[in-house]
C-alpha cells in the first residue's frame, strides 16, 4: 500500500476524493494537501484528520516533496499549468523521484496533458498520468466516481499499471476503471462524455420547465421522465445534487462554457463539425453574461419552472 500522498485541490469534486483518501490510506501515513483557498484546507483537515495525520502544505512543491502520489483536481487548464509547470513553487520544482506517481484528474486539453507528461517526465519528479473523472460530488464523497485513464490496462509486468489501478479503487467503481490506452486519450473520452453532459442538461431544464409550467408537479414529472425513455444521468444529478449541497457550489456556469469549449476544439481537430455543443455554448454563454444568473450553479441551482 502506497504510504505517503498529496492531494492538490480541494474543489466541490477534490475534497470528497481528498477524503477517501485518507480514510482509506494507511492510518499512519500522512496526506499533504493544499489548495489556494485556506479555509478549504482547514475545513478538510477539521472533517477527515481523525482517520489520519493531514499535514497543509504551503505550495504544489511542499505538498509533493514527501509524496509518493500526488493527485490533482483543479478547475480549469490554467490552474493546471500553474501548479505544474509555474513558478518556483509549482510540482516540476519538487524533489526528484522517479516512482513518484502523478495523478491529474482536471479536464483539460489532451494536448496539455502530454506537454505536463513530458516535463514531469524530463524534470524526473515523476510519473504523470491523465485520468479525468465523471460521476458528480456524490460519487466522489462515496468513492464511486468513474475514471478515464491515459493508460494501457495494467498487466503483470506494468507495476506502475497496478499502482494506477489500485489508487482509482480508492476513489472509483472497479468496474468503472476505462483504460484509454495513451497519455491524452482518458482526456479525449472525457471530453466526448462532456460534449453530451453539458448539452442534455439544457435539454433536462427546458423540459422540465415546460411541464412545470403545464401544470405538473415536479417531482412527479421527474419520476415520469426517470423511469421512460427520457431519463438522463443529469435529470437524476439534479435531483439530488441541490439537497445534498444546498450551501456550495457544484459546478458553476463557467465550468459548463470551459468543458464545451473544449468539446468544440475537439470536434474540429477530427473534423466533426460541433453544431449541438456550439448551439449548448451559446447558451450557456448568454447566462454567464446575465448578471442575474453570472454566479448561479449551473447544477444546484436549477428551477424546473
Amino acid at each position: 500500500m502506497e504510504d505517503s500522498f498529496a492531494f492538490i485541490g480541494l474543489g466541490a469534486m477534490g475534497f470528497g476524493m481528498a477524503g477517501n483518501i485518507r480514510q482509506k490510506m494507511q492510518a499512519s501515513a500522512t496526506l499533504y494537501v493544499f489548495d489556494i483557498n485556506l479555509e478549504a484546507c482547514e475545513g478538510f483537515t477539521a472533517k477527515f484528520d481523525q482517520f489520519g495525520p493531514i499535514e497543509i502544505a504551503k505550495s504544489v512543491k511542499e505538498a509533493a516533496r514527501n509524496a509518493k502520489v500526488l493527485i490533482s483536481s483543479l478547475p480549469s487548464a490554467d490552474a493546471v499549468r500553474e501548479a505544474y509547470l509555474g513558478d518556483t513553487d509549482c510540482c516540476i520544482r519538487t524533489t526528484r523521484n522517479l516512482e513518484r506517481l502523478i495523478l491529474d484528474t482536471s479536464t483539460i486539453e489532451p494536448s496539455t496533458a502530454r506537454e505536463l507528461a513530458k516535463n514531469v517526465s524530463e524534470t524526473g519528479v515523476g510519473y504523470y498520468v491523465d485520468t479525468p473523472l465523471s460521476g458528480g460530488p456524490q460519487a466522489a464523497a462515496s468513492g464511486k466516481l468513474s475514471f478515464m485513464i491515459g493508460h494501457t490496462k495494467p498487466e503483470e509486468s506494468d507495476p506502475m499499471g497496478g499502482r494506477i489501478q489500485h489508487i482509482l479503487e480508492m476513489l472509483g467503481d472497479p468496474q468503472k476503471l476505462f483504460w484509454c490506452g495513451r497519455i491524452g486519450a482518458g482526456l479525449t473520452a472525457k471530453i466526448s462524455n462532456n460534449y453530451i453532459a453539458c448539452s442534455v442538461l439544457l435539454l433536462v431544464a427546458e423540459a422540465m420547465a415546460i411541464g412545470v409550467r403545464g401544470g405538473l408537479d415536479p417531482e412527479l414529472l421527474y419520476e415520469v421522465i426517470h423511469n421512460s425513455s427520457g431519463q438522463t444521468f443529469m435529470g437524476d444529478i439534479l435531483h439530488t445534487v441541490q439537497k445534498a449541497y444546498p450551501n456550495s457550489n457544484v459546478f458553476p456556469i463557467d465550468l459548463m462554457i470551459k468543458d464545451l469549449a473544449l468539446g468544440m476544439m475537439a470536434g474540429k481537430a477530427a473534423e466533426v463539425s460541433p453544431r449541438m455543443a456550439q448551439m449548448a455554448w451559446r447558451i450557456w454563454h448568454e447566462a454567464a453574461e446575465n448578471p442575474d444568473v453570472l454566479y448561479l450553479d449551473a447544477l444546484k441551482d436549477f428551477k424546473p419552472e
